[in-house]
């Protein structure tokens, strides 16, 4: 089984703690040092695929450019949690009603969606599909690297811990740039079939 390596993008336009970032915030420069600065990559990572939101695409377009590695799909996927739109570009102390009202219950009914937004119980599916998807595109190209956002990584690495695994996520982020490995038994999730080889 090949290695499947995660790598958050770098530092974006906007941020702030508590910030839900619009789809179009782009890398800054220390954002891009950042991913210089996690190189070189461990050995043996023959692909990357990324995420198709703009920062995590550019961070995997610049270590595409800066090691030579193909960029071999990109997926939504790997896309971060999708929050609600009348939470983006917003922080905390700003966050509407509708939305606060929903935090407060999210654990208790991990289905409900806050608007437009995706639930905690919809972004633990998707991970329990991007962990599939990223065991089959390491079978066909070799060890990868996925370039994705700290929620989607976080929940990736805690699928035994269901929906809830949302708020274990946002309690221990990922650092910009930051690498972490897959552990194998996160590569394919209960109730999950093996894609076809």
């Amino acid at each position: 089984m090949a290695d499947v390596w995660l790598m958050r993008h770098g530092a974006y336009e906007g941020h702030r703690p508590g910030y839900h970032a619009p789809h179009e915030a782009v890398l800054t420069q220390e954002g891009r040092d950042q991913v210089r600065r996690s190189l070189p990559l461990p050995g043996g990572i023959t692909a990357i695929v990324t995420s198709p939101i703009s920062r995590a695409r550019q961070t995997a377009t610049l270590v595409s450019h800066l090691t030579g590695l193909p960029i071999v799909a990109t997926s939504g996927l790997l896309a971060e949690w999708r929050a609600p739109s009348i939470v983006l570009g917003r922080t905390a102390e700003t966050y509407p009603p509708a939305y606060r009202a929903w935090r407060a219950r999210r654990l208790a009914n991990p289905s409900l969606r806050c608007e437009d937004g995706e639930s905690l119980t919809d972004l633990h599916t998707r991970a329990r599909h991007c962990a599939a998807f990223l065991l089959h595109t390491a079978q066909r190209h070799g060890p990868l690297l996925a370039v994705s956002h700290t929620l989607l990584l976080g929940v990736l690495t805690r699928l035994q811990e269901g929906p809830t695994a949302f708020t274990s996520a946002a309690k221990a982020p990922w650092q910009f740039a930051e690498l972490r490995f897959l552990p194998a038994y996160q590569r394919v999730a209960p109730g999950l079939q093996r894609p076809a080889r």
